[in-house]
C-alpha cells in the first residue's frame, strides 16, 4: 500500500484501520474527533446544570426525524374536503388514527416542541447562573439567542400546521400585530400572511419555512454555537478559565477529555433519564392542555372565534408582556408598545454580556443583590408565563384586588429594569473572592 503522505491516522493493517486511513487522507475525521471529543478538555467540575446542552441536541434530532416522517403524510392544504373538513386538519387526523405508529410520531413531535423549550430555557438559565455569556464567550451567547429566536419562529410556524381552531386564531392575532409597525406594518402583515387574512397561502408559506428554511438556519446556528464553544472552552460553575494552568504538554490541569468522561459518564445517563421522562408521549401527550390545547382538536373555522385565544405555553411570558402594554405613550399606540415589549424581551438578552459588569461570573461568588434580583426575575418570568395563558380578566385566587393584568404589568416593567439597571447594581454588588482554579471534590 502506498505511504500515507498525510499521517493523521496510522493504520494497524486491519481492514477497519485501512478504511480509516483512507478516510483521513480525504476528510478530517480523526482530527475532528480529537478536537471536539477525545482531546477537547472540559472543566472537571461540571454539575447537573451542564446536562441540558447535550439534551437539547438530542431533542433537535428527535424533532428533525419525527418531522420527516410527519411530512410523508401531511398535506398543507387549507381548503375543505368532501366532508367539509380542512384537508390539513384531516391529514393530521389521518396520521394520528390511520398511519401505523402515526399517533406516536405526532405526539413525539408535539411533545418534543415543549421539551425543546423546557431544555433551552434551563440551558439559558444555567448561562445566567454561572456567567457563561461573559468574556470571552459573548459570541457563544449571541448564537444561543439567535437559536432561541429560530426556535420561536419554528414553533410559531409549526403550530399553524395542524390547522385547528387555536392554530388558526393564534396566527391571526400574532400576524395582525405586524400592522402596528409604522409605515411598513400593513404591507408586512399582508406579506407574512400571503393574503389579507390567514388562509391556504399562509399555511403553505409556514409549511415551507417550518420544514426547510428555519431548520437549515437552526442547524447552521447550532454548529456555529458548538464551534465557538470549543474555540474558547466551556465555562464552569466557578466561572474561572481552566486554560490558565496547563502541564508541560499543554493540557489544562483542571480539565478532563470530554470523551469519555462526559459523553459516557455524564451526558449519557442524563439523556437516558430524559428519554425515560419523554415517555410522557404515551400517557399524557396533551400536557394538561398546555402541549396540545382542546381547541386545536377542532378544525379551523374563520367564522367561529374561540372564547379565549392564547399561544402555546412557551410563548406566554412574552405574550403576557404584549398584553401588559395598555397605555399610549408619546403618541405611540399601546399596540405598538406591546409589539416592542414582546420583541424586546427576547432581543435584550443578546446584550447581557455587556450589561453585566460584576467582577465575578458565577453565582457562587456573586453578592446578595444579584441572587435576590435573579430570584425575583425567575419568579416574575414564571408568573408572566402563567398569566399569558389566562383570560385578561383573570384574578389570582378569584380576588378582585389581585388582578392578573396589574401583576403582569409590574413584572413586565421589572423584566426590563433587571437588564437596564444591571450595569449599575452588578458593579456595586459585594462579591466573594474568586479562586484561581476550579473547586472540585
Amino acid at each position: 500500500m502506498a505511504a500515507n503522505i498525510y499521517p493523521k491516522y496510522q493504520s494497524d493493517g486491519s481492514r477497519l484501520g485501512n478504511l480509516l486511513e483512507w478516510f483521513d487522507v480525504r476528510f478530517p475525521l480523526t482530527s475532528l474527533w480529537r478536537a471536539h471529543l477525545s482531546e477537547y478538555y472540559a472543566p472537571k467540575n461540571f454539575n447537573f446544570w451542564y446536562f441540558f446542552g447535550s439534551i437539547a441536541l438530542v431533542v433537535l434530532v428527535i424533532q428533525i426525524v419525527s418531522g420527516i416522517f410527519l411530512t410523508m403524510n401531511y398535506k398543507p392544504d387549507g381548503t375543505l374536503n368532501a366532508a367539509g373538513i380542512p384537508v390539513a386538519f384531516a391529514s393530521v387526523e389521518y396520521i394520528t388514527r390511520e398511519v401505523f405508529g402515526g399517533w406516536f410520531i405526532r405526539n413525539m413531535h408535539s411533545t418534543g416542541a415543549s421539551a425543546f423549550f423546557i431544555v433551552v430555557y434551563l440551558h439559558m438559565f444555567r448561562g445566567m447562573l454561572y456567567g457563561s455569556y461573559r468574556k470571552p464567550r459573548e459570541l457563544i451567547w449571541i448564537f444561543g439567542v439567535m437559536i432561541f429566536l429560530c426556535l420561536m419562529a419554528a414553533g410559531f410556524m409549526g403550530y399553524l400546521l395542524p390547522w385547528g381552531q387555536m392554530s388558526y386564531w393564534g396566527a391571526q392575532v400574532i400576524l395582525n400585530l405586524f400592522s402596528a409597525i409604522p409605515l411598513v406594518g400593513e404591507d408586512l402583515s399582508i406579506f407574512a400572511r400571503g393574503d389579507f387574512v390567514v388562509s391556504d397561502a399562509t399555511l403553505n408559506r409556514f409549511f415551507a419555512f417550518h420544514v426547510i428554511a428555519v431548520p437549515l438556519v437552526l442547524i447552521g446556528l447550532v454548529v456555529a454555537h458548538v464551534l465557538a464553544l470549543h474555540e474558547t472552552g466551556s465555562n464552569n460553575p466557578d466561572g474561572v478559565e481552566i486554560k490558565k494552568f496547563k502541564d508541560d504538554k499543554g493540557v489544562p490541569l483542571d480539565g478532563v477529555p470530554f470523551h469519555p468522561y462526559y459523553t459516557i459518564g455524564h451526558d449519557l445517563p442524563a439523556i437516558t433519564i430524559f428519554l425515560f421522562f419523554f415517555f410522557v408521549v404515551f400517557f399524557w401527550p396533551e400536557g394538561g392542555g398546555y402541549f396540545l390545547e382542546a381547541n386545536n382538536f377542532l378544525p379551523a373555522d374563520s367564522m367561529k372565534t374561540p372564547n379565549h385565544i392564547a399561544p402555546v405555553w412557551y410563548f406566554t411570558p412574552f405574550y403576557s408582556m404584549l398584553r401588559a402594554m395598555v397605555w399610549n405613550f408619546f403618541w405611540i399606540p399601546a399596540k405598538l408598545w406591546g409589539v416592542v415589549a414582546m420583541g424586546g424581551g427576547v432581543v435584550i438578552l443578546a446584550f447581557l454580556p455587556w450589561l453585566d459588569r460584576s467582577p465575578a461570573k458565577s453565582i457562587r461568588y456573586r453578592g446578595p443583590i444579584f441572587k435576590t434580583l435573579l430570584a425575583i426575575f425567575v419568579v416574575g418570568f414564571l408568573i408572566l408565563g402563567f398569566l399569558g395563558a389566562q383570560v385578561p380578566e383573570y384574578c389570582f385566587f378569584g380576588l378582585s384586588w389581585l388582578p392578573g393584568a396589574v401583576i403582569a404589568q409590574i413584572f413586565t416593567v421589572y423584566y426590563f429594569l433587571f437588564f437596564v439597571t444591571m450595569p449599575y447594581w452588578s458593579k456595586i454588588d459585594k462579591c466573594k473572592p474568586v479562586p484561581e482554579r476550579v473547586t472540585f471534590k
